[in-house]
């Protein structure tokens, strides 16, 4: 990618849409929020510290990984968020970029994203996958920043309706025999891009980021109340969809009986969900969510369920952005709470910008079996939190030293944990 030189605000933009650019930009000290309930944010860290852990580099060739998936070979099938997709080899070499891969318009936090393999995978080849499309007769492309905030919040909401800047899609395909190529691809969904994640059932979750641009909204959210018009936060705020892997609507989706809410509308209020993973110990979804000046989420995801955003959050609009001189402004109606709003598990204050989400079940590390772990990018660090049922009662980082961003999170079948940090891919085992 060609950098060239950017307005302030532009540059800022960029930095704040990977959401890792908060308290640097404020003036004036911010406020910590009051938490709901005993433990929400700030645990204690472990009584006793992890033993140090092997860190080995698979590969440092990797231009901007966002996920990646174990294939049953060894290697490892990862997406660059520029819109390619390679396969990984066990010792280190990365392939020529797929073919068939569909065209991605890369545009701030949008284009190629998560990647995740079929239950029959070993059968059928076939994989899953997230990503931004281009409008109809737009190439792909990597875009500056602007074009998806600065040049979008500032116009009025009905020249935003007739713009057409893209489309969050999920699609799946069939890995090719030789690893080189994906072959019939699908689109099974429209309006979210983030992460996937296999229920218990068998059912499809999409996280999906706020799309701000299909309502009166900002970003970094709005400052005024957003309860007139419900439906427009379960359409357009950061969203869960729950799709069959066909792309068919489960028959007991929570909305389908509301004709003005999207069928694939699982739960909604989120800013951007860019973790998510299965709680092996209730089956529920949980998801990471970036806040926007501070509040970063844990979320525990049930059907049907409000998160928040535009309306609460735990963090504030961004000073950086403001022309007013005012710092540390709410978001919506200024509260951090409010009734039939779902309070997250935990938050962060300062940020962490947490992305990949895991629930560690093997025995390599028997000492972080049950554990929940989360990618740092603006913490440079793994995060550990140690739960007790769904509490979090302590948190640890991990692999500071590294000064590295964690992007994403996977555990291989014999236990060891592998990250996407940077530009690498690496493995973790015991020491």
């Amino acid at each position: 990618m060609k950098w060239t030189p950017l307005a302030p605000i532009a540059l800022a933009l960029l930095i704040a849409s990977a959401g890792f650019a908060q308290n640097r930009f404020a003036g004036d000290a911010p406020r910590k929020p009051k938490p709901a309930f005993p433990g929400q944010t700030d645990a204690p860290k472990p009584s006793k510290p992890s033993a140090p852990v092997k860190v080995e580099s698979i590969t440092n060739r990797l231009n901007g990984p966002w996920s990646m998936a174990l294939l049953p070979d060894g290697n490892f099938l990862v997406t660059e968020s520029i819109g390619l997709m390679r396969v990984v080899r066990r010792d280190g070499v990365v392939s020529a970029p797929l073919a068939g891969v569909p065209g991605v318009k890369v545009v701030a936090a949008q284009g190629l994203h998560d990647v995740v393999l079929d239950r029959g995978f070993a059968q059928n080849r076939v994989v899953y996958f997230t990503y931004f499309a281009p409008p109809r007769d737009e190439k792909p492309a990597i875009w500056p920043v602007e074009f998806f905030y600065q040049k979008v919040w500032t116009k009025p909401l009905a020249e935003r309706r007739l713009t057409d800047i893209g489309t969050e899609r999920v699609a799946r395909a069939r890995l090719s025999q030789d690893e080189t190529s994906l072959e019939a691809v699908e689109t099974l969904a429209e309006g979210a891009e983030r992460r996937i994640v296999f229920a218990p059932d068998g059912t499809l979750y999409v996280t999906g980021a706020d799309r701000f641009r299909f309502y009166d909204s900002k970003y970094d959210g709005v400052e005024h109340d957003f309860t007139e018009n419900p439906d427009i936060g379960r359409n357009f705020s950061g969203r869960v969809l729950r799709i069959n892997p066909d792309g068919s609507i489960p028959k007991d989706n929570p909305w389908l009986s509301r004709a003005t809410v999207a069928a694939a509308t699982f739960a909604h209020g989120l800013r951007d969900p860019e973790g998510a993973a299965i709680n092996p110990a209730t089956g529920e979804l949980w998801v990471t969510d970036h806040g926007p000046q501070g509040g970063d989420e844990i979320n525990i995801i049930r059907a049907g369920k409000n998160y928040g955003w535009p309306d609460v959050s735990y963090g504030t609009q961004y000073d950086f952005q403001r022309t007013d001189g005012r710092k540390n402004v709410p978001v919506g109606n200024g509260k951090t709470s409010m009734p039939g709003v779902e309070e997250p598990a935990y938050f962060w204050f300062p940020d962490i910008a947490p992305s990949g989400m895991l629930f560690y079940t093997g025995d390599r590390f028997p000492e972080w079996k049950g554990n929940l772990f989360v990618g740092g990018l603006e913490a440079q660090a793994l995060v550990r939190l140690v739960l007790n049922g769904d509490k979090i009662v302590a948190e640890e980082r991990l692999l500071t030293d590294r000064h590295q961003r964690v992007r994403d999170i996977r555990q291989g079948p014999d236990g060891a944990i592998y990250l996407l940090t940077g530009s690498e891919l690496v493995r973790l085992t015991p020491k």
